[in-house]
């Protein structure tokens, strides 16, 4: 019975294309390479897939048409036809294509990153710019981004003070970032000081992944919508029962607070210090004053996406720009002394020594060129029929910008592929344009980057002044990316540290 479900499906798909293909026959759409009846251009894509399409575009030109199942996609890999897209084409390309998973994982479709362009997107992003990301807001979280760096500074020190130690650094780096959100969001750590088994850290770590993070990219059923007709795979089954965990972990989070409230206004009490002034209590707030705009569905999507979006993103950058100095001491040894000199050994640099210090910002722009986190930027979808590079695009088109290709474009950059910081101290990526783009551009930039660069400024700065670090082997370290859509290492990263002698004082109160 199954089986005949799958015929089905692929004859309604092969009717259903048929029927787009003959509405677009005569129509002047991108270049494309030979597709396949039903799969479109699937039997090409191997991962990653940004490589695979970086060898397409190299062939097709900068303007590449694919079909994935019954998906058309437009590729665009050039700094003026991205530009075209996001300000000739700005709403016409402001919304994210409709998925299973952004369906289920994102209160369909309510959470600030996957919103379409509307009112509910312009309330929710307005939230966020003014109650999260405004400069006012990111001073006052400087607080948390600080204990948190030393904490994890302290548990350095604690390992490496009597000899240089080897630690894993990716997990650093993760339990940093994450308890940094989760302060902001709850008032409290998803890992607190009082662990001190390294084994039990990751322990919490991993159960605070498991119950907030989900993958959001496209599956086979969003290729092919009859194949959810059939349950394939158990997929939907799958998204629908890890979406109610997480509910129930939200809605936890969110009557935690409301019981306290409720609690100070009986007793005439001053509501928990820990949670005062968090989002989630802001959030409560406000959905008194306005029970309308934000519901439970919109208040638990702005908290996960508080969780997911900035998380994995900001850790995996981190990593990058380690490894790369680690690769390349020279450049380590010149942000050292830019932090000795600009800031010195008789304390710990904070969010003021940052306009101090454009060489570590370099450093953090060059990585962010040679391993943009999304290599392909989170996807947009046309509402309309628009023309792009003089190409006719269809409404239902996926856009996907290829950062990777541009940020590696010899014709854009001099020697593209060299680790080399410093390009960026003669470019002010603002004026750059749209060939430096790994936050993306216009509408749907990330909101979140003023954010995610103090937290990289600030950790960076942080390890490279107090501590001494090298490679666990003399060999370089392996720079290759994993195979998924976010672009980390293949390979954790592990190095050698010590504390330098000038700054031990410092370190053992922590």
């Amino acid at each position: 019975m199954e089986n005949l479900y799958c015929y089905l499906a692929l004859l309604v798909s092969t009717i259903f294309i048929i029927i787009k293909l003959s509405n677009n026959r005569n129509k002047n759409l991108p270049p494309s390479p030979f597709s396949l009846p039903i799969i479109g251009h699937l039997h090409l894509l191997k991962p990653p897939l940004y490589k695979t399409v970086e060898t397409l575009t190299l062939q097709y030109g900068p303007v590449l048409y694919l079909k994935f199942g019954s998906r058309p996609i437009l590729v665009v890999s050039s700094p003026s036809i991205v530009e075209e897209c996001l300000t000739k084409n700005d709403i016409v390309f402001a919304n994210r294509p409709p998925t299973m998973a952004g369906k289920h994982f994102t209160y369909n479709s309510t959470a600030p990153v996957w919103a379409p362009y509307g009112n509910l997107w312009r309330n929710i992003r307005r939230f966020a710019s003014v109650e999260v990301f405004s400069h006012i807001s990111l001073q006052k979280s400087s607080i948390i981004r600080e204990e948190e760096v030393h904490s994890i500074l302290g548990q350095l020190y604690k390992v490496s003070k009597i000899e240089p130690q080897k630690v894993e650094l990716r997990y650093l780096f993760s339990l940093l970032v994450s308890n940094i959100i989760m302060r902001i969001v709850t008032g409290k750590p998803c890992v607190g000081k009082e662990v001190e088994s390294m084994d039990v850290g990751k322990e919490l770590l991993k159960e605070f992944k498991e119950n907030f993070f989900a993958d959001l990219a496209m599956n086979m059923c969003d290729f092919f919508p009859v194949l959810r007709w059939v349950g394939y795979k158990g997929l939907e089954k799958e998204m629908i029962r890890l979406q109610r965990k997480r509910d129930e972990v939200l809605g936890r989070l969110i009557d935690e607070i409301k019981q306290k409230k409720t609690s100070s206004l009986s007793n005439a009490t001053i509501v928990d210090v820990e949670t005062k002034g968090t989002l989630i209590e802001t959030l409560v707030h406000l959905r008194e004053s306005e029970p309308e705009f934000y519901s439970d569905n919109v208040i638990k999507s702005i908290l996960l996406t508080m969780f997911v979006a900035g998380t994995d993103t900001t850790v995996t950058t981190m990593e990058w720009a380690m490894s790369l100095l680690l690769n390349h001491p020279e450049v380590l040894q010149k942000v050292k002394v830019e932090i000795d000199n600009q800031v010195g050994s008789g304390r710990l640099l904070d969010d003021s020594d940052f306009a101090k210090l454009p060489y570590l910002r370099c450093v953090i722009n060059e990585t962010l060129r040679l391993y943009p986190p999304q290599p392909l930027l989170l996807p947009h979808f046309s509402s309309k029929d628009c023309t792009v590079g003089g190409f006719h695009v269809p409404r239902g088109t996926i856009l996907l910008v290829n950062a990777w290709f541009m940020h590696r474009n010899p014709k854009l950059w001099e020697e593209p592929t060299r680790f080399k910081p410093e390009r960026f101290e003669a470019i002010d990526e603002e004026r750059e344009g749209f060939k430096y783009i790994p936050f993306g551009m216009m509408r749907r930039a990330c909101p979140g980057s003023s954010m995610g660069l103090r937290v990289l400024s600030l950790a960076l700065g942080a390890l490279i002044q107090c501590f001494d670090w090298e490679r666990v082997g003399k060999e370089m370290l392996d720079m290759n990316p994993n195979l998924g859509f976010l672009l980390s290492k293949a390979e954790p990263l592990e190095s050698i540290c010590r504390p330098y002698h000038s700054m031990t004082n410092i370190l053992s109160q922590l």
